[in-house]
């Protein structure tokens, strides 16, 4: 057996195993079209069947190879799942919408997942209830990450998920524990989640939402996702309430999960205030929100200073947190407004939240590198380190920021004249760049609010289906894996 095989077949073993979880997640959908009942049915139980007996004949062969995972393996584990669990989410939508290819259903399963929100799909308000449930219930699962999930349940089938949770958690600075155990700091992650939740799909409900609308749209919005069961999105309510309800939840989504656990432990909402990273997405949150609003009622885009104040502050905090909601067509609105919304999208939101992006920590660390920097311009001997909320930063975190900002500028940059070569026009390319790698969902031109991603050819279809995974996946857990030395022995 070659060394590569020996440290493949540990890694396709809880591969395996984290495909029959990812099976019984399809009993959901199933119920929803078996009560019903609708159309999908057949689909469901078709696509259930097949992604459990293949994660099984997996986890099966390849069990006298189980061992603990190593550094490398985890990048390689994530990196995998969040390949193979797409595929296999197109079963339900492809036996079903048997016209949709595999490239667009692989498209919209990873949009899900990666709680981007971008759609190849139109007569969302048409679709079998079941269909729907399962584009949403991605986005759930995908909101902090089904490979946390499986931290937390893998240890009862003698798998270490230390390495994989490591691989998959978002932001720079992933040493940092909330209990002493990885499995329980899963489970404290999860239960924050459950319980936001929980509060979002009531606040739905009892806002004015029916049953399924609340349900489908707390997955969405907690997640920070974006996927809706309507063609016109959240507009399609047009509630104040409701729009109120969903600002304050993609908030509260975007912020740390950790930061919502070290609050809740010691019951005081003092913790948000003392984290310079919660501080400083409320001040670029309320400021944009105020410019935005002006700059719809200096043109008059709205009648009224009220209105232009409600569709600015939904759909500047829904694209910033890079939730992906529209209740307009911000597309129509002049320019300034989309590209800024665009622009936050790409550090409003926090690490250890369900966002995408650069993560405001890292453009807080940046900026007070910039300082220190122009401080030993003027002082060289000068002692400066950079601290974030009383923290020092340690220099290799700083390295390590650096490098990421230029994968992610690198980044954008490839895919976007990947497109323009394609001939995709470039406000499209580019924003369409940029809403992937970030997981915002829609952006500009073909691409905008108004539109969905089916106009794009295949080709520009899988630049940005890889555009979402390794944003989703913060670059480097992806491209590490296209470096020689990765596969060295």
């Amino acid at each position: 057996m070659t060394a590569l095989a020996r440290s493949l077949f540990p890694v396709l073993n809880v591969l395996g195993a984290i495909v029959m979880i990812f099976a019984i997640t399809m009993l959901v959908p199933l119920a929803f079209a078996f009560f019903g009942p609708d159309a999908a049915l057949k689909a469901h139980a078709n696509a259930l069947v097949v992604t459990l007996l293949s994660g099984g004949v997996l986890f099966v062969a390849t069990r006298r190879f189980k061992r603990e995972l190593l550094p490398r393996d985890g990048f390689l584990l994530v990196t995998l799942v969040w390949t193979v669990l797409p595929a296999f989410a197109t079963l339900p939508l492809m036996l079903h919408l048997t016209n949709l290819s595999f490239t667009h259903a692989y498209f919209e399963t990873m949009s899900g997942l990666t709680t981007t929100g971008s759609t190849v799909l139109s007569g969302l308000d048409h679709l079998p209830l079941s269909i729907n449930i399962w584009r949403h219930l991605l986005q759930w699962m995908g909101g902090m990450g089904i490979l946390v999930l499986a931290v937390a349940i893998l240890p009862m089938l003698g798998v270490g998920g230390a390495q994989a949770f490591k691989a998959e958690t978002a932001g720079p600075m992933k040493e940092a524990k909330l209990t002493p155990r990885i499995a329980d700091t899963a489970k404290a992650l999860y239960a924050i989640y459950f319980a936001m939740s929980l509060a979002c799909f009531l606040a739905y409900r009892f806002g004015g939402m029916g049953w399924n609308d609340a349900f489908m749209h707390m997955c969405s919005t907690v997640s920070i996702g974006g996927f809706s069961s309507y063609d016109a999105s959240f507009g399609h309510f047009d509630s104040r309430v409701l729009e109120n309800i969903a600002v304050v939840f993609m908030v509260l989504a975007a912020l740390n999960f950790s930061v919502h656990f070290i609050a809740w432990r010691r019951r005081s909402l003092r913790v948000y205030a003392a984290d310079a990273e919660t501080k400083a997405i409320a001040i670029t949150l309320i400021v944009a929100c105020l410019v935005v609003t002006f700059h719809l009622w200096f043109f008059e885009i709205y009648p009224n200073w009220d209105d232009s104040l409600r569709f600015a502050v939904f759909n500047v905090v829904s694209i910033a947190t890079t939730t992906g909601y529209a209740t307009a067509d911000y597309g129509q609105w002049p320019v300034f407004a989309p590209i800024l919304m665009l622009f936050l999208a790409g550090f409003t939101s926090a690490a250890g939240s369900t966002g995408g992006g650069v993560k405001m920590i890292r453009s807080l660390i940046l900026m007070k590198q910039a300082a220190r920097e122009f401080t030993r311009i003027l002082h060289p001997r000068v002692i400066n380190p950079v601290t974030v909320s009383g923290r020092v930063i340690e220099n290799n975190v700083i390295f390590a920021i650096l490098a990421f900002m230029l994968i992610y500028g690198a980044s954008i940059t490839a895919c976007t004249m990947l497109l323009l070569f394609s001939g995709v026009d470039v406000v499209t390319a580019f924003t369409a760049v940029v809403a992937s790698l970030n997981n915002v969902g829609p952006g500009l031109s073909q691409v905008g609010p108004s539109s969905t991603y089916a106009t794009l050819r295949d080709f520009e279809i899988w630049v940005c289906t890889f555009a979402m995974l390794i944003g989703r996946l913060e670059l480097l857990a992806v491209l590490v894996l296209f470096t020689p030395a990765f596969w060295r022995k």
